[in-house]
């Protein structure tokens, strides 16, 4: 078998833009990949159409030799643009390789390690009542893990005291509706610039027994991570800015993290995922994947999650990406907190081509924040 072709699609779900991929070999098969969404979009597309002669042409089962292939070709260490690219390819690689053999891609991973892999919901609201009442609402579906944001949405505009206010409020609040039972973690989304108010809000908010505080500093200054880990009384996670094998190895050997979480779609893909979670149980840190998009991404972790020991919880946002799922023709979701193993052979998931075309990429950005005194918001 040799591949043919690599071909992308750009949509948009009535909030970001998509990158979808499908590489097509000489015997009929075709892998469905997603690459990760950075924002300068075409970029990836115009990474991933400079790669296509590095991969047209050879056998797609030999993924490890294609991936260091592509690395020694670049050269010079990959940025956001080359990692989202190839990660896209690597699922799609995989996608190929299941199919072939005729069994799910986690059989190819190594086999289950589990039989079902549980997902924490993302819940929202601006105010405590209506992020506990969301949360309310996905307990009666059978969830028992959530996220959100601790910060009330207009923190950078007040003051900081009153911010730490707030933060206890929200989180009190939110307790109050949902109990003691349900797991409960935060993400402050490094936007908090000084480490030392990301270790003051810790302190607040650590009385409500969080599953974990995600990313409360910068994951590639990886000594703020590691100091405020060692003055955290609650698990810290982060990883989802970073990418390949090298960058997770440096952030385990500083003893800076208790939960990693790489996204498929940047990280490297499925073939590095495996490789930075196993450095990973040997330090003995848990894999929680990075997981904001949809079902493509979904399955892609689902994969990874049945393959390896250490995994933790995956993120998951049901229907705040509805519009998204319409691009994929399988329906997907979870009984009572958990996905089942997929049984189709490869990812499990194929792309509707006429829902992609009809909803063409459009401009968009992640928006600009700023502070009460104009100036840009860290991130």
């Amino acid at each position: 078998m040799k591949i043919t072709g690599i071909e992308t699609f750009h949509a948009w779900d009535g909030s970001r833009n998509n990158i979808f991929l499908e590489v097509s070999t000489d015997e009929g098969i075709t892998g469905v990949g997603e690459a990760y969404s950075i924002g300068p979009d075409r970029s990836v597309i115009a990474m991933i159409d400079e790669m296509k002669p590095w991969f047209v042409g050879q056998e797609p089962s030999r993924i490890e030799w294609l991936m260091r292939r592509a690395k020694n070709t670049m050269r010079f260490p990959l940025g956001q643009v080359a990692w989202s690219a190839l990660s896209g390819i690597d699922i799609a690689l995989w996608d190929i390789a299941g199919k072939s053999a005729g069994v799910p891609v986690y059989k190819l991973l190594g086999g289950a390690t589990r039989d079902r892999v549980r997902v924490y919901h993302g819940i929202y609201g601006d105010s405590p009542q209506q992020v506990g009442e969301h949360a309310k609402s996905l307990m009666d579906e059978g969830y028992t893990a959530f996220k959100t944001s601790p910060l009330p949405s207009n923190w950078r505009e007040i003051p900081w005291q009153q911010v730490l206010r707030a933060a206890d409020e929200r989180m009190a609040g939110i307790r109050k509706i949902i109990g003691d039972g349900p797991d409960l973690a935060v993400d402050v989304h490094v936007a908090i610039r000084e480490p030392v108010r990301s270790l003051e809000l810790a302190r607040v908010i650590t009385p409500y027994r969080l599953m974990f505080i995600e990313e409360p500093a910068r994951a590639e200054f990886i000594d703020s991570t590691a100091q405020l880990r060692k003055q955290f009384r609650v698990a810290l996670a982060t990883g989802e800015n970073l990418y390949g094998v090298h960058r997770f190895t440096e952030l385990l050997n500083a003893d800076a993290v208790d939960i990693i979480q790489p996204d498929l779609l940047c990280c490297g893909g499925l073939l590095e995922a495996k490789k930075i979670a196993a450095i990973a149980e040997a330090h003995y840190v848990t894999v929680a994947p990075h997981n904001p998009l949809g079902l493509l991404s979904t399955a892609a972790g689902v994969h990874l999650a049945a393959s390896i020991n250490n995994f933790s919880i995956l993120e998951w946002h049901g229907d705040h990406r509805k519009k998204k799922s319409e691009f994929i023709n399988e329906e997907w979701t979870p009984v009572k907190g958990y996905f089942e193993l997929p049984s189709e052979p490869g990812i499990g998931m194929s792309l509707d081509h006429e829902t992609v075309a009809a909803n063409p990429p459009q401009h968009w950005d992640r928006g600009f924040s700023t502070y009460e005194d104009g100036s840009p918001g860290f991130l």
